[in-house]
C-alpha cells in the first residue's frame, strides 16, 4: 500500500492565570537587567507560555492577520484550537518559510522545544525528519486568543505532529486540548517491531503488560477490531470503553499500568506530565480506566508478522483517550482532561 487518506493532508509549564501574568513580568523585567549577552540566551530558558506572548508581540498586523485568532473562532473544521489531525496545517505559513523573520522563527522554535522533555529532543528531531525533512519545514502555527491574558493558545501542526501551549487557559484540558503524534521510521508501511521507530517502545510496554495477564483475563482485553482511530471524543462516566478494566488487575499488574502511563507522558514536559496525572485522578485514576487490545484496526489490518506483539491499543476511562495505532505505521491520539464534557474536533 503506497498511501492511504489517513496520511494524506486532511484539509506548560503550566501556570495558574495569576501567576502566569507574574512569571511574565518577573521575567521581562529580569531579562531587561541583563547584558545583552545573556539576553540572546533568553529565548531557550523563558517558559514557552512566556515565548508565546513575546512572539505575539513581535508580529505585524500583516502576519496576525495569517495566524492569529479570536479563541472561540470557527471554521468548516469547528472550533479550530481544538481541532486534531494526523496530518494537517493549521494555517499556510511554514514555520521555516519566509513569513516569519529570524528573530521570531528562534522563538518559535525554543518554545517548540520548551514544551518536551529535554530527555526526548533527539528523538524528536529524527521522527521530524523521517517524517518531514527535519523541524520546520512542513508545520504551521496558530495563535488564539490574547497571549499575557488568561485566554491564549499556540497550535503547532504538522505531519505526525499537533502540540498545544495554552498557560492554562483551555480548562479542564491536559496539554490545551487533544494532541496527536506519530512516526513512519521507514517508510510508509514499517517492519514487524517497527525497528527505528522513536514511539514503538510504547507498544512494546503495553504489551509486556497484556503478557502478564492471565487466560480469563486476556479474553477481557484482545478484542476484534479497533475503534476508528480519530474517534477520540469522551464516552463519559456513562460511557462503554471495552476492555479489561484497570481495578480488576492484580496489584503487579497495576503496576506495571503505571509504568506504561509514565512511559507515554515522558516525552513530554514535566508540567503537561503533571497535568495528565492531575486530570487521570480527577476522574478515579487509572482504576477506572480499560485497556484494549486488537487483533485488527478499524482498517482491517491484522496483527503485524502475526507475533502477538498487537500493534493496536487503547487505553480509555471516563475523559482519557490514549489510541494507539500501529499499522501501517505508528499514529497515537491523545485526548485528556478532568471532565468528560469537554469537546474537539478530530478528523482522521
Amino acid at each position: 500500500m503506497d498511501h492511504c487518506r489517513d496520511c494524506e493532508s486532511t484539509d506548560g509549564e503550566v501556570l495558574s492565570r495569576r501567576r502566569f501574568v507574574q512569571a511574565a513580568g518577573t521575567i521581562a523585567a529580569a531579562v531587561a537587567a541583563l547584558p545583552a549577552v545573556a539576553r540572546a540566551e533568553e529565548p531557550a530558558k523563558a517558559p514557552s507560555e512566556t515565548l508565546v506572548k513575546k512572539l505575539h508581540d513581535s508580529l505585524t498586523d500583516k502576519q496576525k492577520e495569517e495566524v492569529c485568532f479570536d479563541w472561540d473562532y470557527k471554521d468548516d473544521r469547528g472550533l479550530l484550537r481544538m481541532h486534531v489531525s494526523n496530518n494537517w496545517n493549521i494555517t499556510d505559513q511554514k514555520v521555516a518559510g519566509g513569513f516569519f523573520n529570524k528573530d521570531q522563527q528562534d522563538i518559535i522554535e525554543a518554545l517548540f522545544w520548551g514544551l518536551y522533555n529535554p530527555d526526548w529532543h533527539d528523538r524528536i528531531k529524527k521522527q521530524l525528519q523521517d517524517d518531514a525533512g527535519g523541524y520546520g519545514k512542513e508545520q504551521s502555527i496558530a495563535i488564539f486568543g490574547t497571549p499575557g491574558t488568561d485566554k491564549f493558545e499556540f497550535v503547532m501542526t504538522g505531519r505526525h505532529l499537533t502540540i498545544r501551549c495554552d498557560g492554562n487557559s483551555v480548562d479542564h484540558a491536559a496539554f490545551g486540548g487533544p494532541i496527536f503524534y506519530g512516526h513512519a521510521a521507514s517508510g510508509f508501511n514499517e517492519e514487524v517491531r517497527h525497528p527505528g521507530n522513536v514511539y514503538w517502545h510504547q507498544a512494546q510496554s503495553a504489551n509486556a503488560l497484556f503478557k502478564m495477564l492471565d487466560g480469563k483475563q486476556r479474553v477481557q482485553a484482545l478484542l476484534d477490531r479497533a475503534p476508528a482511530e480519530a474517534k477520540v471524543h469522551f464516552g463519559g462516566p456513562d460511557g462503554k470503553p471495552s476492555g479489561i478494566l484497570i481495578s480488576d488487575l492484580s496489584s503487579d499488574q497495576k503496576g506495571h499500568m503505571q509504568k506504561v502511563l509514565a512511559t507515554l507522558i515522558e516525552p513530554y514536559r514535566t508540567a503537561d506530565q503533571d497535568e495528565v496525572r492531575k486530570c487521570l485522578a480527577a476522574q478515579g485514576g487509572l482504576d477506572k480506566c480499560r485497556l484494549a487490545f486488537y487483533k485488527t484496526d478499524a482498517a482491517g489490518n491484522t496483527d503485524l508478522g502475526d507475533d502477538g506483539e498487537w500493534d493496536n491499543w487503547r487505553l480509555e476511562g471516563p475523559a482519557f483517550v490514549w489510541h494507539y495505532r500501529g499499522m501501517p505505521h505508528v499514529h497515537v491520539w491523545v485526548n485528556i482532561a478532568d471532565d468528560p464534557s469537554v469537546q474537539i474536533t478530530a478528523r482522521g
